[in-house]
């Protein structure tokens, strides 16, 4: 089934986004998560900020 998805996200519409991670520090207990996004391509850089 991953691999449909996969298939899906690199044809059509798939293209225009990217998965972003971005590192943050949880207030709750000052650990650092991983926050995953699918961002446009063209909005990753204000994403990151």
């Amino acid at each position: 089934m991953a691999k449909k998805v996969v298939a899906t996200l690199q044809t059509g519409e798939g293209r225009n986004f990217s998965k972003a991670i971005k590192m943050v520090r949880s207030e709750k207990t000052g650990a650092y998560v991983f926050v995953e996004r699918m961002v446009p391509n063209d909005k990753v850089q204000e994403y990151l900020k």
